[in-house]
């Protein structure tokens, strides 16, 4: 099965699954989640490229941080693992770290493609995800319906049962804490996108109503070498639902920034 645990490397502060060989393409999960969630871009990249998917800190086998974290915290782990420029590519809470990542570590990013990011939610929506990250206590595991609905709806799915798998394994503290920052942070500022001197693909479902396609446009609209792609029919778990558009997309992407 392409969701089943992979065995893991440790980089830096980091577990993560590295194979392939060939220029290195980091791929950054989403909060509650672990690395496996790339399990079909793994699959797909792996005979062209050098992978490394890390957990991220405080997710799989990853460690927690000793003090509640910033943002800036899970990109410095991501930038301290890497051994030499890289195309990041990130999933919702992994593309504000990826983001993070190219806008302050400029040297270390050859592209990076921001999957379902967030940028400057409506005040219901940053309500709604605020409530949620209060409601986190770090100590009981939180219930993985409610994201799971937001996902995938109430169909069974291998890729539904996976991710409730990883939501149900996830440690309440490590999730807690992302959860938090992803809840705090609303995106990447005007200034770090428009001195983005790498290029930079902004990806996103055209149902996706939290990461929507506006938020995508509107961030590629403001990135010197920005592009935007909405993928018909899909929602926030789209690297797994939608995995031979994703994979498509994503190959073009690296390809373009090699050149």
């Amino acid at each position: 099965m392409i969701w089943t645990t992979r065995p893991r490397s440790r980089v830096g502060d980091l577990a993560a699954i590295t194979c392939g060989d060939g220029p290195l393409v980091v791929l950054l999960h989403g909060v509650g989640l672990r690395a496996e969630a790339w399990g079909a871009q793994i699959d797909a990249l792996s005979g062209r490229y050098g992978i490394m998917a890390p957990d991220m800190a405080g997710h799989g086998d990853s460690p927690l941080f000793e003090t509640p974290p910033a943002l800036a915290d899970y990109t410095d782990r991501v930038a301290a693992a890497l051994d030499r420029p890289a195309i990041v590519v990130g999933h919702s809470m992994g593309s504000m770290i990826a983001l993070d990542l190219a806008a302050r570590y400029p040297d270390r990013v050859l592209g990076v493609a921001a999957l379902n990011a967030i940028f400057r939610r409506s005040e219901a929506a940053k309500a709604a995800v605020l409530a949620r990250a209060a409601s986190l206590d770090g100590e009981t595991v939180a219930d993985p319906e409610p994201p799971l609905v937001r996902w995938f709806g109430n169909s069974p799915s291998p890729e539904r049962a996976a991710c409730g798998d990883w939501l149900r394994s996830a440690d309440p503290r490590g999730y807690r804490d992302a959860y938090r920052v992803f809840a705090s942070c609303d995106g990447p500022d005007d200034d770090a996108l428009t001195g983005l001197p790498c290029p930079a693909l902004f990806m996103t479902g055209a149902e996706e109503p939290n990461s929507t396609p506006e938020m995508s446009q509107q961030m590629a609209a403001l990135v010197p070498d920005g592009a935007t792609l909405v993928l018909p029919d899909a929602t926030h778990m789209m690297p797994m639902t939608h995995a031979a558009q994703v994979n498509a997309a994503l190959e073009q992407f690296i390809e373009r920034c090699l050149k």
